[in-house]
């Protein structure tokens, strides 16, 4: 029997999860004039991603919420207090939080899958840049095509387009553990490649649905796991800004 209903490995990761981003943040110390609070931001996503990839979403949360709290404590003034000052601070806090939470939800689900977890800056880039956009927008539209486009670069489209609304035809679906559907069956894309037409990636928000981005993959490999992954979080970003701001107004 483990002890709090925990088994050994979620456990340690729970201890991880507590003593590592204060581990990082105070040996970033030292150099916290000459290194920006964004990449220090990064750096401390990172340790969140490694968290949750040997535990469990719980145990990721639970470093995004003390990385953010060690990032406020060492990092920005004044410094050794819980109180930042600088507004562009509280945004990069509040960034982490949100961008530790996604990955770390990210992170939980390779290890599911037992993939390799996602720390590839690039792909950590995308994720913070889509959360940074949702915090500013003044509509999920701009959001959306933010992730349009992101989606086009990630997956290596020919094109994407979102279409608003319910569901017309049964075209194959990009799944939320990455994989890919064809009406009930699974299709087996390392054989065979993207099956054949656009293949949608559904976007909700809170339980809503509100829509699907279609994808026009170019011939040839697939995209990884991992890549395939960032992808429907980046979908589960646009659900979540139409949730929040709406969808009729698109910046810019």
């Amino acid at each position: 029997m483990t002890g709090y209903g925990y088994p050994p490995r979620d456990r340690i990761a729970l201890l991880a999860a507590l003593a590592s981003p204060f581990l990082v943040a105070l040996a970033l110390v030292p150099f916290r004039t000459d290194l920006s609070n964004t990449n220090a931001a990064l750096v401390l996503v990172v340790v969140v991603v490694a968290v949750a990839a040997v535990g469990s979403w719980t145990a990721g949360a639970l470093a995004a919420l003390s990385a953010a709290a060690w990032f406020d404590f060492f990092l920005t003034r004044p410094y050794q207090r819980f109180t930042i000052t600088d507004p562009a601070d509280v945004e990069t806090a509040m960034l982490l939080l949100i961008v530790g939470l996604a990955v770390s939800q990210l992170a939980a689900r390779a290890r599911r899958l037992k993939v390799i977890t996602v720390t590839d800056a690039e792909y950590l880039s995308r994720v913070h840049d889509t959360a940074a956009l949702a915090q500013v927008a003044t509509s999920g539209a701009a959001v959306v095509d933010h992730v349009r486009h992101e989606l086009v670069e990630l997956l290596r489209l020919r094109g994407c387009r979102f279409e608003y609304g319910t569901l017309l035809g049964q075209p194959p679906r990009l799944e939320q553990d990455g994989g890919v559907s064809v009406g009930h069956r699974r299709w087996d894309l390392v054989r065979a490649g993207w099956p054949a037409g656009e293949i949608e990636l559904r976007v909700s928000g809170a339980g809503r649905y509100y829509g699907r981005f279609l994808l026009d993959p170019l011939p040839g490999p697939v995209p990884s796991l991992p890549a395939r992954l960032v992808a429907v979080t980046l979908a589960g970003q646009a659900g979540a800004a139409l949730d929040t701001a709406g969808p009729m107004v698109k910046d810019g």
